[in-house]
């Protein structure tokens, strides 16, 4: 036993997921050196750790019981659930600090590994920065999960995430289908909630599960096909690699048309997100397609020119017909000048009248360049395209004369573009007949791209030549303001008080 005038060392011990065997030899020797061996328990007094690493503990060891005063959240603690556990997490480090401050080694052991999800962490938080510490990490239950089902659980650039089965549905349900792989820990009551969770993510056929994996009692099977009332807490829902999974073929599948953003990945909803892992073929115009990076190996990719509109809805809605997910790729929002309403038009046609279509929504281009402006959109405002291919100059004309006599802040999308060169200087004198020329105009290029350039302009200086099918402009009302700012960026903002 070291000497009471130095202070003792304080080993965070993982055991691994339950079976001795599985233990480290770091791990061993640890035990085999401390003085005192701590470890939690639940009010039965009963420790999983102690019981995974009883062999080498022995007589002359001083056993530290540190028993949880609570399993559930409900406490007439004044702190709540919360105030009861800090209040005994200190009370535990305090009685370990204690044998460290007469110079005992102290192990404390924990299932898996020590900082993942454990409760030596609280340990470590309230004493490494004191004591001489070593933590010796062990194989977590995550490891342990996918060793039984003998499945990879990621693979090449997959993204594994794990996932407390504590959340809230719907935070569960986006994560779940934002993700490649996936691991849900902390089951028991929270079976149901992470059942419907993959159901609604569209996972629930992939979904595995594992119970007490290297215990006693272990259990491995399909998801969906076990009785929640049987889960315990030692149990985990498994997303394995897709990575040489074989496409499904279904007697019917579905077209989801999905809103990208702006400019691609940082943009998409989760949602969007999970739309795209999971269709079996991707169907876009190319530009957009090559915003989306390789989500998982497998999947068909149909990329096209943006004047095919029809045909690429036709050919997305084919596909679904013989039994394929297809995601429709479109730029911002699908539904805004976009792929939505092309899809749409042909899926009304009764021979795609039982394809399922679904749209998703994404952030458009008009609420991105306002955001980065400022707020110029705060109060009423209309979204004008400037581009006659689809309707005549006259239209658009009576249209922006309509929202500039209501005194609405316009969003104008594609402005211009190599064949069409004409219409940001037509919209801008026809505008300057109906407002002032001091109106302020943000002219937002390449938003979230890398070439993004955001300027506040006003009306009669806004440059035709310096807009281009990357650009859209939001002309202010006769209440948007244009303010610089101390750091010389000039912000734009509508009121939403009117007058």
């Amino acid at each position: 036993m070291s000497t009471a005038h130095t202070k003792g060392k304080l080993y965070g011990v993982g055991l691994g997921p339950g079976d001795p065997n599985l233990m480290t030899v770091a791990a061993v020797k640890a035990i085999a050196a401390a003085d005192v061996v701590a470890y939690h328990s639940a009010r039965h007094g009963r420790s999983i750790a102690r019981s995974i690493a009883a062999e080498h503990i022995r007589e002359d060891h001083v056993e530290e019981r540190l028993m949880y005063p609570l399993t559930v959240e409900t406490t007439d603690h004044p702190g709540g659930y919360r105030g009861a556990l800090n209040d005994f997490y200190e009370e535990a480090a305090a009685r370990l600090a204690a044998h460290l401050d007469a110079g005992r080694t102290v192990a404390v052991l924990a299932e898996g590994d020590p900082l993942f999800y454990g409760s030596y962490q609280h340990m470590h938080k309230r004493l490494a920065d004191r004591y001489d510490t070593t933590v010796i990490p062990g194989v977590t239950s995550v490891s342990a999960a996918a060793a039984r089902l003998g499945e990879p659980l990621c693979e090449a650039e997959e993204v594994l995430t794990i996932i407390p089965g504590t959340l809230p549905e719907d935070e569960l349900t986006a994560r779940l289908a934002g993700t490649d792989s996936a691991v849900v820990m902390k089951l028991g009551r929270t079976f149901p909630t992470v059942k419907r969770a993959l159901e609604r993510a569209g996972r629930l056929d992939d979904a595995r599960y594992v119970e007490r994996a290297f215990m006693a009692g272990e259990r491995t099977g399909d998801l969906a096909d076990i009785d929640p009332d049987s889960v315990p807490y030692f149990s985990v829902a498994v997303l394995p690699s897709r990575i040489d999974q074989e496409l499904p073929v279904r007697e019917r599948g579905e077209v989801v048309v999905v809103g990208t953003g702006p400019a691609g990945a940082p943009w998409l909803t989760p949602e969007s997100r999970g739309a795209l892992v999971n269709a079996d073929v991707l169907v876009g115009y190319t530009t957009y397609l090559d915003r989306v990076p390789e989500l998982r190996p497998g999947q068909i990719r149909h990329g096209s020119d943006n004047k095919v509109e029809s045909e690429r809805a036709e050919f997305a809605l084919d596909l679904a017909k013989r039994g394929r997910k297809v995601a429709v790729v479109s730029g911002g929002d699908p539904g805004v000048f976009a792929m939505a309403t092309a899809v749409l038009e042909v899926a009304c046609e009764p021979a795609y009248a039982d394809v399922p279509v679904r749209v998703l929504p994404g952030v458009t281009a008009a609420n991105a360049a306002a955001a980065a402006a400022g707020a110029p959109l705060g109060h009423d405002y209309a979204t004008i395209s400037l581009s006659d291919r689809l309707k005549p100059w006259d239209v658009i004309e009576a249209r922006l004369r309509a929202a500039a006599g209501a005194d609405l802040v316009i969003a104008l999308y594609n402005p211009g573009s190599k064949s069409r060169t004409h219409q940001v200087a037509a919209a801008r004198d026809l505008l300057l007949e109906l407002r002032s020329p001091e109106t302020p105009v943000v002219v937002a290029r390449d938003v979230g791209g890398p070439e993004q350039s955001v300027r506040v302009v006003t009306l009669k200086t806004l440059e035709p030549s310096e807009v281009d099918m990357r650009t859209l402009l939001l002309v202010g009302s006769s209440q948007t303001r244009a303010v610089e700012r101390a750091d010389g960026r000039t912000i734009a903002w509508t009121p939403r008080r009117y007058g």
